[in-house]
């Protein structure tokens, strides 16, 4: 599988990760038979890709320009900043220099009349569609696209659900508001799962997401950087935000829940051989221009070598033993195990046994000898074959929950995660048996989200 290093040093919106695929290589004919089948159900927007110059740099552009009834002015500075600049005097570091440039005269007019200087009033009595997560599910299920593609929209939509639910204080399924159900959204979400899946992509490292400060207006009013529902991500998916100084919004909710729906690792290798890179430019003017880099690569072989840690235990409590088995894991070993055996003199004992890296050797031996009686540790270097595997985010019908996927001669075999599933099991009250089944055929088949 694909590998991907996602650099979002100027932070992640819906339709900068689409330019970025798309620039990857992403078959820019199989995203538009898609996105037809909504304007089939949605009217009020078009598609323009095109090519733009960020700071110097020529990026991919992927814009969704909103007719009048539908526009949300999410790419409005004055907009969405103005308020700063009434209170500042114009301090805000936002430039209005529009270096955004298609080949092609752009006059982000975008149907609603509003000229560059933005000589209009901000009151904005627009009509929004405000739909809830089933009614985008079933637009979802609809479209001619994979099962794969299918799945990562729904999952993403599923992650920004629950993020603007609790904003709000709702059951998801009650969640009926502009953020989810916007025509932009529903386009940017479906449009970066097809690029995604097209592209054939595995693995996805993205080791922080920089974020601004300050204040932004959007439809619920004036609210901080971070924005809740970006923050409620951040918290539910374990997503790597780091607060810069410059003020702005950088992540918007739905580049976040995309982030959220692919990211396998946080961890780059040490060495890595770039094969692709895509760059996709963003619409908000800042002083540092909006741009997603996305960087398919080769890493390094997987590693086939593993230590084995050992010794011989028969003076320690079954508590005690447990106990350092809880540590070591906690530590980073690989695997912990006893092995009942009989010592000098018959006297029945425990082995301890612990595969682990080499670099976490020191560390795991440490825990070893103040955690248990034993004076002695024995090591070995251990070569083994391994399969293919990576961790992957399903939705079943009793919430999120991850598997690990082995391929071996062209065959996938799925193994549910226990924590997740105990998190599940434990939940819903449902058997741990019944939990594993149906995270193993969520990841097996395509899942649909019934609500």
């Amino acid at each position: 599988m694909k590998k991907l290093y996602l650099e979002l040093g100027s932070g992640i919106s819906g339709d900068m990760i689409v330019a970025a695929l798309l620039d990857l290589g992403a078959d820019e004919a199989v995203l538009r038979e898609v996105l037809e089948g909504i304007r089939k159900k949605e009217s009020g927007f078009e598609i323009r890709i095109s090519r733009v110059v960020k700071g110097g740099i020529d990026c991919c552009d992927f814009d969704v320009i909103l007719d009048e009834e539908h526009d949300n002015h999410d790419h409005d500075m004055h907009y969405l900043y103005g308020h700063l600049e009434d209170e500042h005097g114009h301090e805000h570091e936002h430039e209005h220099t529009h270096e955004h440039e298609h080949a092609h005269e752009h006059s982000h007019e975008h149907g609603h009349g509003h000229e560059e200087g933005h000589a209009h009033g901000h009151d904005h009595p627009h009509h929004h569609s405000h739909r809830g997560l089933r009614e985008i599910v079933e637009i979802i299920d609809g479209l001619e696209m994979t099962e794969n593609a299918r799945n990562l929209a729904k999952k993403t939509f599923f992650i920004l659900a629950e993020a603007e639910a609790e904003a709000h204080g709702q059951p998801v399924e009650e969640v009926h508001f502009h953020e989810v159900g916007a025509v932009d959204s529903i386009v940017d979400i479906v449009a970066a799962a097809v690029c995604f899946d097209n592209l054939g992509i595995g693995e996805v490292i993205i080791p922080k997401i920089c974020e601004g400060q300050g204040t932004v207006r959007c439809q619920h009013g004036i609210l901080p950087v971070p924005v809740p529902a970006v923050l409620n991500i951040a918290k539910q998916n374990h997503l790597p935000i780091a607060i810069t100084g410059r003020q702005g919004e950088l992540i918007t909710p739905t580049g976040a829940a995309f982030a959220a729906a692919v990211m396998t690792s946080t961890e780059l290798p040490e060495v890595l051989i770039p094969t692709a890179v895509g760059l996709g430019a963003g619409k908000r003017e800042y002083k540092q221009p909006s741009i997603v880099r996305a960087v398919l690569f080769e890493g390094q072989r997987e590693g086939d070598v593993v230590w084995k840690l050992e010794c011989n235990i028969d003076d320690s409590t079954g508590e005690q033993l447990g106990f350092a088995m809880e540590r070591l894991m906690e530590a980073g070993a690989r695997d912990v195990f006893y092995t009942p055996v009989y010592m000098k003199k018959g006297r029945p004992a425990w082995l301890l046994s612990v595969l682990a890296d080499e670099e976490k050797i020191p560390l795991l031996e440490g825990i070893i000898f103040r955690e248990t009686t034993t004076i002695g540790i024995r090591r070995q270097r251990m070569e083994r074959t391994i399969l293919p595997r990576v961790v992957r985010d399903v939705v079943t019908r009793f919430g999120g929950a991850q598997v690990k996927v082995c391929t071996h001669d062209g065959y996938e075999e799925f193994y549910p995660e226990y924590e997740s599933a105990a998190r599940l099991a434990r939940k819903t009250n449902r058997t741990l048996r019944e939990i594993y089944d149906e995270i193993r055929k969520c990841g097996m088949n395509s899942c649909k989200i019934d609500l």
